[in-house]
């Protein structure tokens, strides 16, 4: 696409041009997300008004974002915003990019939570902050503890529940229940890392540009689910709960993990799109 046209491309035709630049599968959805974001609109007005065209300023930002994308910088942090449980969230390269198949996640935990009682909760690896905020919105007489190792993920998640307005959480720096102290929780949520260190997709799309300790975990992506496992039975009270997010190859692996560390009543579950996804097990 060329920096400068004869004349004012339209909102539709600056659409068009984008999507057919684009490789990726969802390139007319990136397209309008990049666009919208570029004219501080919703998506709604792209629709509303697809013969207007945008200030000459306003399409340079919008071919400076595609063109970014062209190279394959996700659109969360060409935007540095992601939706995830209809929360609005900051994202950055810091953090994981919150995924659709982790809601999966946030709604079997909340079947353990009960709605009317100050249920202990932690979410280890919070990164953005995505799972513990939205578990904080829909159970507000809980109280959070969000833990992560990085400094700057731990920021982010902060930012977000002031932005959101979301006070029952409290976040620490430290590796997964290092921050606990003598602390036990009735129930312990994470989503980890799990992909194989040698798995070639961490070489390609938008994974290429998320941290890489928030995604490989070892040479069967394991690592750090024994570590979970572990330290988490140590920490949760008689008949807690461990709700973690796993693998789509995984779940035998999970399930006899967890089976040796002694958790019964164990349960894994798939996503909406049916790939086994998260691992329920009690103390």
């Amino acid at each position: 696409m060329n920096k400068t046209t004869a004349e004012p491309a339209s909102i539709r035709q600056l659409l068009d041009q984008a999507s057919g630049l684009l490789a990726t599968e969802s390139a007319r959805l990136d397209a309008e997300i990049l666009l919208a974001y570029a004219l501080g609109k919703a998506r709604s007005h792209l629709h509303a008004w697809p013969e207007k065209a945008p200030s000459a300023e306003q399409q340079q930002d919008f071919r400076q974002l595609l063109q970014a994308r062209v190279k394959g910088e996700p659109v969360a942090y060409l935007t540095g915003q992601r939706e995830f449980w209809s929360l609005p969230l900051l994202v950055t390269p810091e953090t994981l990019i919150p995924r659709p198949e982790t809601e999966t996640l946030v709604a079997l935990a909340l079947e353990l939570i009960p709605a009317d009682n100050s249920t202990q909760v932690a979410d280890l690896g919070t990164g953005s902050g995505a799972i513990a905020l939205a578990i904080a919105r829909e159970r507000p007489r809980c109280q959070l503890l969000a833990t992560d190792i990085s400094a700057a993920a731990i920021k982010t998640a902060t930012t977000n529940a002031q932005q959101l307005g979301i006070s029952n959480i409290e976040f620490r720096c430290g590796d997964w229940c290092e921050p606990f102290s003598d602390q036990h929780y009735d129930v312990i949520v994470s989503n980890p890392p799990y992909i194989r260190e040698s798995d070639p997709h961490l070489q390609q799309g938008d994974v290429r540009f998320e941290p890489r300790s928030a995604l490989a975990a070892g040479p069967q992506g394991m690592d750090e689910l024994v570590k979970i496992a572990h330290c988490a039975r140590q920490h949760l009270q008689a008949d807690g709960w461990l709700v973690m997010e796993h693998g789509y190859d995984q779940s035998d692996q999970v399930t006899q993990l967890l089976t040796g560390c002694g958790y019964r009543n164990i349960t894994d579950h798939p996503d909406d799109a049916g790939v086994s996804r998260v691992i329920v097990g009690q103390r």
